[in-house]
């Protein structure tokens, strides 16, 4: 799961992820593209929004996304277009490439709609990024069971 600052978008996706696979043999994390929080907890309302959906971010920690996250991840779910763009310059080469997509094509398939960055708005829009991450969790979390 990566976003801009990885303390926002993709520490929630990461944190539904988690809790809908519980049990799982799967590892899933998160980053971002952009390396100002690194080492930093969830925004506060990341935190708080994920707390009153039962989700706890607080073992999370901001990290920046590297070269051999395409080696250790199957697949990479981005938050929008600057992300999409970010990762992919990074690829080795096409396979790693091809790992990555706009996490919101797992609801509306290649429609590459964004998932909106929170960070300057109001509480109400980490309850809104929130109800769009766990739609395309359980969607990803289906295709998991299926594999």
């Amino acid at each position: 799961m990566v976003c801009l600052g990885n303390i926002c978008r993709s520490p929630l996706a990461e944190g539904i992820l988690k809790s809908k696979i519980n049990g799982q043999h799967v590892f899933v994390d998160s980053a971002g593209t952009g390396a100002w929080h690194s080492g930093e907890l969830p925004d506060k309302r990341s935190i708080a929004v994920a707390k009153k959906n039962g989700i706890d971010l607080s073992d999370q920690r901001a990290r920046l996304f590297l070269v051999e996250d395409f080696d250790r991840f199957d697949h990479i779910y981005v938050m929008d277009q600057s992300n999409y763009k970010n990762v992919c310059r990074l690829a080795p080469d096409e396979e790693a490439m091809n790992k990555v997509q706009l996490i919101l094509n797992e609801i509306h398939p290649d429609q590459n709609r964004e998932v909106p960055d929170p960070y300057y708005g109001g509480d109400s829009g980490f309850d809104h990024v929130f109800q769009m991450l766990n739609e395309a969790c359980d969607i990803i979390k289906q295709k998991i069971e299926n594999a």
